[in-house]
């Protein structure tokens, strides 16, 4: 396993990180607690968790491992929003609930969780949960203040430079990495580290690798090729990968062994070859912004990627807007995509020229049953 620095912190993690939300719940705590250990034989020593992940069973998993492994031996993050308490009291029992169900005497990387927009990072101050972590830092209970955010690059540096958080867990994937790299470049910056959320585009890339063929080198499938580079971008501290079996950790940490780093002419490569091959997928460069109707067009054209890209219906695009208005991208826009005024402006300054109205009209009707 290969370690380095999270951010300017003086935590050595691995470069591979256990990613709690996917435990097969269908078997027992004790069992899946037995991943983490095997885990921790292949070198990995970063785990994060939340409650809730798994029908809210995977603090209680992470609980029953952690307790039997050095403490001195690993990291474990977990995390809340900023909506689950009403005052700094609430949040600072939520705190000291994750730690009893961890079974740790501090938590290492607390993190401000699910931020979708801006008003949601400025709620993590007026609900008192900052307050709550500070609290916690100076009694010794957590180690470090992060963030988790779904935003797009822009407005993930907003956070970064505001300076109150020393990591940000994003989604980035080898399909999406354009649309928040922005924010992968403040954390750089600003010495913060980076936590790279869903590198298997949350289960997309394996279940469609015949689609994407061209993404891997010789002997690769998709999936390996999608986490070497998570893996092995070094602007990344931490590839996050949600576990299920041995294998799978078996198959990631080979891959952190064997990757060596991914140099900025092959990020401008990978970059060039989704275009290639999927020249009607969305980059997420922004050159479409501002819009007039402050329609976060970027947002939209990723969620339309699910349809260039997989060939997805009317009705999964319905469910999946549904989710990401509620959960995803899409909640980063003012605008919705029926409030688009046709002016033209982003398809002239697009590079890629699509064809982003009448991509927003379907969308539009996508959108219907939940705006």
């Amino acid at each position: 396993m290969k370690y380095n620095k999270y951010g300017k912190t003086e935590a050595n993690v691995s470069k591979v990180g256990f990613g709690g939300m996917r435990f097969d719940t269908k078997l027992s705590i004790e069992k899946n607690a037995e991943l983490l250990f095997h885990a921790a034989d292949k070198g990995i020593n970063y785990f994060d968790t939340a409650p809730g992940y798994c029908s809210d069973q995977s603090e209680d998993i992470f609980g029953v491992a952690l307790k039997q492994m050095r403490r001195e031996s690993f990291y474990v993050s977990t995390k809340r929003m900023p909506s689950h308490g009403k005052n700094s009291k609430e949040h600072f029992d939520l705190i000291k609930r994750s730690l009893e169900r961890l079974g740790v005497d501090y938590i290492d990387f607390f993190y401000i969780w699910c931020l979708r927009k801006p008003d949601h990072y400025a709620k993590a101050f007026t609900s008192g949960q900052y307050e709550a972590l500070q609290m916690a830092k100076e009694q010794g209970l957590i180690k470090h203040i992060a963030c988790s955010s779904h935003q797009p690059g822009n407005q993930i540096r907003a956070i970064v430079e505001d300076g109150k958080v020393e990591g940000v867990l994003m989604g980035i994937n080898i399909l999406n990495f354009p649309y928040r790299w922005e924010g992968v470049e403040a954390c750089g910056e600003k010495g913060v580290g980076v936590v790279a959320m869903n590198p298997l585009g949350g289960g997309m890339i394996p279940k469609n690798e015949d689609k994407l063929r061209y993404l891997a080198q010789d002997n690769e499938t998709p999936t390996e090729a999608a986490l070497r580079f998570s893996i092995a971008t070094p602007q990344i501290n931490i590839a996050l990968v949600g576990f299920t079996t041995k294998d799978q950790i078996d198959m990631a940490s080979n891959i952190a062994d064997n990757a060596e780093p991914i140099t900025k002419a092959q990020l401008d490569k990978i970059t060039n070859n989704v275009g290639e091959n999927m020249n009607a997928v969305c980059t997420g460069c922004g050159y479409c912004l501002p819009c007039p109707a402050d329609i976060n067009i970027p947002a939209y054209m990723q969620a339309y990627n699910l349809k260039q890209m997989f060939g997805a219906g009317d009705d999964g695009m319905k469910k999946y807007v549904a989710e990401e208005r509620a959960w995803g991208i899409l909640v980063s826009s003012q605008g919705h995509a029926s409030d688009c005024i046709q002016c033209g402006q982003c398809e002239e300054a697009c590079t890629q020229h699509l064809n982003i109205i009448a991509r927003l009209e379907e969308m539009a009707e996508w959108e219907k049953d939940v705006e």
